[in-house]
């Protein structure tokens, strides 16, 4: 008779995992995307060309807001984060294409998030004018023993309700959001620089921006990922404020 496994044991994560799967990606992109406008067919000789000796054009076109060069090309990013971390990143939805993993489909994997140590903990102020400082070391040790005991407990029930027969999308309603997802999103440079703009807190920025830290943290490895495909349109995109075309 076979045995029937025992189910995992959860484990807990502080990190985010952002892996670049594919991409049609370089400054040389938008460089025959905007001469096409005064150059017509002879504006693929860009193809060929060092994008180095444009970066003006480059400049000027992110400066002045000229956005639609920065749509010709593509980046699918697998990432895999908290369940809170995709609802935000959902909001996002001009140039970006989503594929999430189903909690219909699929029994869920119990790994969930518990922040670390650096984690700012403590709200203070008011919303529109708060920030966020370090927590004491009781109250980072009552959340991460909280967050596991609520998070043992979820699973727990959940595999319960899968023994008995209910069904998994049924199921899932007992899990809590800091459990861990994943997904692919296929974005342009144009969509990215919209997001890291909103998502994202940078010295060089413009406006400010108040993201959700875990969010942030996925930002931060998708435009380290993309910063080395286009070098000249990132280093622009930092020089002009940070703001999308």
């Amino acid at each position: 008779m076979t045995e029937t496994p025992a189910p995992p044991a959860p484990s807990f994560r502080s990190d985010m995992t952002v892996e670049l799967v594919k991409h049609s990606a370089s400054d040389t992109d938008v460089l025959w995307a905007a001469r096409v406008s005064t150059a017509g067919e002879q504006s693929l000789e860009e193809l060929s060309k060092d994008p180095e000796r444009s970066k003006g054009l480059i400049n000027f076109l992110m400066r002045d807001r000229h956005g639609s060069p920065f749509e010709h090309n593509s980046m699918t990013f697998f990432i895999s984060a908290p369940l809170f971390v995709f609802r935000e990143f959902h909001r996002h939805r001009v140039g970006w294409s989503y594929n999430e993993e189903s909690g219909r489909y699929r029994r869920l994997q119990p790994v969930f998030y518990i922040p670390d140590a650096s984690r700012k903990l403590v709200q203070q102020g008011r919303p529109g004018k708060y920030e966020f400082v370090a927590g004491t070391q009781e109250q980072h040790e009552l959340m991460s023993r909280s967050m596991a005991d609520v998070y043992r407990k979820a699973y727990e029930t959940y595999e319960e309700m899968l023994a008995a027969g209910v069904a998994r999308e049924v199921a899932r309603a007992v899990l809590p959001v800091g459990l861990y997802s994943s997904m692919y999103a296929t974005c342009n440079a144009r969509s990215l620089m919209h997001f890291l703009g909103l998502r994202t807190q940078h010295e060089q920025a413009k406006v400010p921006s108040f993201p959700q830290r875990e969010i942030e943290m996925v930002g931060e490895l998708m435009e380290e990922q993309w910063a080395k495909l286009m070098p000249l349109t990132h280093a622009a995109f930092n020089a002009n404020g940070r703001v999308a075309p």
